[in-house]
């Protein structure tokens, strides 16, 4: 099939300017921190709030919904307004339920993370077509950086979360309000861009409306890509939310069980390095998929037969998780024919991967309460990872959505 040829006209100024780099990373800094920064000091917001277990679990499990059914959505308004205006009103989005979730108020903190969190689905969706679109020749490099920044932040936020909240009288309200500091920083940079946008319209008028391609809904590679994203972030998320009582239950403390977490994202972000070289040498993706996949299997497998090597196994499963999460996003751009393709399936890898991510947990908790152990869910969880191992191979082909 021959790819149908985009007018020049259409490159993003964004890419001639060297400040991309910084837009990019400053934006992708702000996708994970409102999140993870809750996490370590839930058991603070809730006795501020007399929140239950229940409305606890809901507050983590409202973001990865907001991913899932916002991710279609954002992918049609980035394509209809703008790669670059939809991203920035993605960022003040962010702000604004973060600000709200330290008004003081327990509406705020609901309203505030379903608001933070759909403008996070929004820039999940949109950052990877604006890479494909405007580096083409370099797609795995920013997709690596983007992700590699991601888990950086993301890790920061929850290691400094607990020890900020001791550290003044404003307890964890500045635990999560520190991070809109990214975000302030995210608006600014973007304003530049936007201008010289606004300054390109004129040029890209008259240029000819893209081929109609075929949407990803109705391709098979389109599914596998976006079940590979589904089971990789399935394993990754129920490993953070079942990690500790797990390890609990073997003989760990909480503290340890919370530091062998920490070793498990850092060795992700670790890997997404590694990964990122090996995807700008090798002709497709699907050893680099399998091999991560292989990783992941091990790693759960490990959890599961010796427990008290648990430390080994998170490292084999972190390496797994890094480079199966930037492969994930490479994919996006990869299978697509051009930035509006890659936006759609983009929003439907993430969509159908955050869905599942999002229900991964809650089922897995289910079984641990019916079996009355930790065997069949993790029996279970082993299954799908070995499901990974056979579709990540199908989705790294070197082929293009038709």
């Amino acid at each position: 099939m021959s790819q149908p040829q985009i007018s020049s006209a259409r490159t993003s100024v964004v890419s001639g300017s060297g400040s991309f780099l910084f837009v990019l990373l400053v934006t992708a800094a702000n996708l994970r921190t409102p999140i993870t920064s809750t996490g370590p000091i839930l058991e603070n917001i809730c006795q501020t709030f007399g929140l239950n277990s229940s409305q606890a679990g809901l507050l983590n499990f409202i973001p990865l919904l907001m991913f899932a059914l916002l991710a279609p959505v954002s992918a049609s308004v980035g394509n209809r307004f703008g790669l670059e205006k939809t991203l920035w009103c993605a960022v003040w989005v962010i702000t604004l339920g973060s600000v709200l979730r330290i008004t003081g108020s327990e509406a705020g903190l609901w309203i505030g993370t379903v608001i933070l969190s759909s403008g996070i689905a929004a820039a999940n969706v949109l950052l990877p077509p604006l890479i494909k679109r405007d580096f083409t020749e370099h797609t795995a490099k920013y997709i690596g950086l983007y992700a590699t920044t991601m888990a950086i932040t993301a890790s920061l936020a929850s290691g400094v979360a607990v020890p900020l909240a001791g550290a003044t009288r404003a307890g964890w309200f500045l635990s999560v309000g520190v991070w809109l500091i990214p975000a302030v920083v995210a608006l600014i940079a973007w304003v530049p861009q936007l201008r010289k946008t606004r300054h390109q319209r004129s040029a890209t008028a008259g240029a000819a409306c893209p081929t109609v391609l075929k949407s990803p809904w109705r391709s098979m590679l389109g599914w596998q890509v976006s079940l590979f994203m589904a089971l990789q972030s399935m394993a990754f998320y129920t490993l953070i939310a079942w990690f500790t009582p797990y390890a609990q239950a073997n003989g760990f403390s909480q503290v340890t069980a919370g530091w062998l977490l920490f070793v498990y994202q850092i060795v992700a972000v670790a890997s997404n390095f590694a990964c990122m070289a090996a995807l700008k040498k090798l002709p497709d993706q699907r050893m680099v998929g399998f091999v991560s996949s292989l990783a992941i299997f091990a790693g759960i497998t490990g959890l599961w037969l010796a427990p008290g090597l648990a430390a080994l196994w998170l490292v084999v499963a972190g390496l797994g998780a890094g480079a199966s999460m930037v492969t994930c996003l490479s994919l996006f751009s990869l299978r697509a024919v051009d930035h509006r393709q890659a936006s759609r399936l983009s929003g439907m890898g993430q969509c159908v991967g955050y869905l599942v991510a999002a229900f991964g947990p809650l089922f897995f908790g289910i079984l641990h309460e019916h079996s009355g152990g930790w065997t069949v869910p993790l029996v279970v969880l082993i299954a799908m990872s070995m499901l990974q191992m056979v579709v990540a191979p199908l989705a790294g082909r070197r082929r293009h959505i038709g």
